[in-house]
């Protein structure tokens, strides 16, 4: 028997439907054919396995505590979803039966691990082959049936995404724990939650909010000149040119060269007001830009958040229901702007398909040059998915909801934006010399807009004005400046993220980068997270508190900034987990050692727990390096009452919390620091009861842990953490 195993049942049925009748149904599978050419249909429900938890490993892991970390699993192990364990079952008992199996995953790195892992636990022996579909249409489902490929070819692929499932669980079960567990024993409650992914995110929009908080604003000129040429050119039409600075003007200047100085600038204006000058530069030109290419999904998201406020969570979900229900659209979960060059033979099916889908596109859908081909169609730019376009259905599952012809819409524009004409840009610039000052004028307008027509205008959208052209002068020519202009203006500060923004700062990563060399190795991977995760990843940050909704913007919580400001940089900056994202990608070319990457993250991961003790940032407590409260974390000072100088809280009378100020260090007194206790990592305390002395929590009594006293300091041996 030949299995076919999909990533998800509206895949499956696709595949069904392509395979020969007649077809019979059961309990997750269809059987298709009869005699020879028999075979079954089966799916996955997204992932049916998932990793272990700490406590399958060893039972002790199931408590948090300091002394485990960090979990390091000798063997991996996973383990079957509860919610489709029904389906796993079925699959199993397939797979027995099994002569021949179909690989049928979706064609990305997740897609390839999520049905290998299945057939791994099943400890399968049969062949494997491999089909990759992009496109749910019955003709393009039949192509990728006819053309399967041995899966042991997708191998690597799947290593990469193993690595990457393996990586998250070192790094966010044990961050999240040691980072946790560190807050609690400062009198933080709750779980503060770590991820190699979406905490660089969070610090993103943390430093953001941080920069606009402080921000302050500065005023900056700009010194105008308005300008003719001499009756002896012929052009006399005033026209305005801008001072330009030298490198001698550099102190003058801020980081994005505006002139700071009002005394310079008023000097600049006195001096060429009335003054003769001439034309140093002169050119015109009219300049081709060609259409877009058509949409990745992050394109896509950044498109619909600009145009339509749509979040990426709910822009993903739209088109993955395009996808999968109204079989409209190709695979959304794309990060490739290119398209294979046989889908240029279906440009004509695929354009009378739009017309019929969105009537409001007819019209650029019957002028549409079919006869254009855009640099879109190359085959070396595709690897596993193409990029999203309409299929050849003329109609979906059901009428599309608004927000699903919106998104069909869109892709359907930059679509028929590869068979429109380039637009034509008239460009022209003038540089002048006036005294010993450098001025520059431009001018850009659209000469023809071409497949800018297909562009969506946000209605809010400002025009500007149409600027006067430029005076068509040469080279020497002589002007006159006939007056100045010192325009004030003040620096702004960033804008807020918003979906738009966000995700595509995720998408470009490198622009936030200071390194050079690391800038410029990101410039080469995908970003922070892929193009399937990063809609996820976001939504995840809303979820834990960490970010909120400002009408259209995204602003971190207090919750949020309280733990990046508490972290190490290396952990809240995107520079490491884009570095994961080119290493993963190594790994997939077969440039990379799965093995010696998660080898070289324990190592990390050791080198953080034994960095000095996170937390500084939080609003609870500052530690200072002195006494610290039992029951808050602040700092403590002396107090002298009743029975005696003891440690109070500097929170008092809000918080209560006190310490012997003679025992609340070990040994003879000398600075040594405070000894945690290994059950709440509260200082322990020297005390003497009825059969001598011993250390016991100064958390007592809600921690009843006691240690033997050892020539004066508790017999405890610490955790290991270097």
């Amino acid at each position: 028997m030949r299995l076919y195993i999909a990533e998800k049942p509206s895949l499956g049925r696709a595949i069904a439907a392509a395979l020969p009748t007649p077809h019979q149904k059961g309990q997750g599978w269809i059987r298709c054919g009869q005699g020879a050419d028999a075979c079954t249909v089966s799916w996955c429900i997204g992932h049916l396995l998932e990793p272990a938890e700490p406590a399958q490993y060893d039972p002790r892991w199931k408590k948090w505590r300091r002394e485990d970390l960090p979990l390091l699993p000798g063997r991996w192990e996973v383990a079957p979803k509860p919610s489709v364990a029904q389906q796993l079952n079925t699959l199993q008992s397939l797979m027995r039966k099994a002569e021949l199996i179909i690989h049928a995953g979706d064609p990305d790195r997740e897609g390839q691990l999520l049905v290998d892992e299945v057939i791994r636990y099943a400890r399968v022996t049969c062949p494997v082959e491999r089909i990759l579909i992009n496109d749910l249409t019955p003709s393009a489902v039949a192509r990728a049936i006819a053309a399967p490929q041995d899966n042991r070819r997708f191998r690597r692929l799947s290593h990469s995404a193993l690595a990457r499932q393996r990586a998250d669980w070192l790094y966010g079960i044990n961050l999240t724990r040691f980072y946790t567990l560190s807050w609690q024993q400062q009198g933080e409650q709750g779980v503060f939650s770590v991820g190699r992914v979406q905490t660089p995110v969070l610090g993103l929009v943390v430093t953001r909010d941080k920069t606009i908080e402080h921000f302050e604003p500065k005023p900056f000129y700009r010194v105008e000149a308005l300008c003719h040429g001499t009756e002896e050119t012929g052009q006399t039409e005033p026209f305005t040119a801008r001072w330009v600075p030298t490198d001698a003007d550099q102190d003058h200047l801020d980081e994005e060269g505006r002139l700071l100085n009002r005394d310079l600038a008023d000097q600049i204006a006195t001096a060429v007001q009335g003054r003769p000058g001439r034309i140093t530069e002169a050119r015109f030109r009219d300049r081709k830009e060609p259409a877009p290419l058509p949409l990745s999904l992050s394109a896509l998201q950044i498109e619909a958040g600009r145009l339509f406020r749509m979040g990426a969570k709910d822009v993903l979900d739209v088109a993955q229901n395009l996808y999968e229900r109204h079989q409209l659209i190709t695979y959304p979960r794309s990060d490739c702007r290119y398209l294979p060059e046989g889908h240029y033979e279906q440009r004509n099916t695929v354009v009378q398909a739009i017309g019929k889908v969105a009537p409001d596109l007819e019209q650029a859908c019957a002028s549409a040059d079919l006869s254009r081909r855009s640099s879109a169609w190359n085959d070396k730019k595709v690897d596993a998915h193409h990029a999203i376009i309409p299929t050849a259905r003329q109609r979906g599952s059901g009428r599309l909801s608004e927000a699903e012809q919106r998104i069909y819409d869109l892709i359907s524009r930059f679509y028929l934006m590869q068979f429109a004409a380039d637009a034509i840009h008239r460009e022209g610039r003038l540089a002048l010399k006036i005294g010993e000052y450098d001025f520059r004028a431009t001018e850009t307008a659209i000469a023809e807009p071409g497949w800018k027509q297909l562009e969506i205008r946000q209605r809010e959208e400002r025009q500007e004005a149409a600027r006067t052209p430029l005076p068509r002068l040469s080279v020497t020519d002589a002007i006159l400046c006939e007056s100045t202009d010192i325009k004030e203006r003040k620096t702004q500060p960033p804008q807020p993220f918003t979906d738009a923004t966000l995700l595509s700062a995720m998408t470009n990563i490198a622009r936030f980068v200071s390194d050079p060399e690391l800038r410029k190795t990101l410039r080469e991977t995908d970003g922070l997270g892929t193009e399937a995760t990063r809609a996820a990843i976001i939504d995840t940050l809303f979820r834990r508190d960490y970010l909120v909704r400002d009408k259209r913007h995204i602003r971190s919580t207090a919750k949020g900034q309280a733990l990046i400001e508490s972290l190490p940089e290396s952990v809240s900056t995107p520079d490491m987990t884009a570095v994961w994202e080119a290493t993963l990608e190594q790994i997939r070319s077969g440039e990379g050692d799965p093995k010696q990457f998660l080898t070289d993250l324990q190592s990390q991961i050791r080198q953080l727990m034994a960095a000095p003790e996170p937390g500084h940032g939080l609003e609870s407590g500052q530690p200072s390096g002195g006494v610290h409260c039992p029951k808050c974390r602040a700092p403590m000072r002396e107090r002298e009452g009743k029975f005696g100088i003891f440690q109070a809280c500097t929170r008092f009378p809000d918080c209560n919390g006190t310490r012997p100020i003679e025992d609340t260090r070990p040994g003879d007194g000398t600075g040594d620091a405070p000894v945690p206790c290994p059950h709440c990592f509260s200082p322990l305390v020297r005390r003497k009861g009825t059969k001598g002395w011993f250390w016991g929590c100064s958390n007592f009594p809600a921690c009843r842990q006691t240690l033997n006293d050892l020539d004066g300091k508790p017999a405890v041996r610490l955790p290991n953490t270097t």
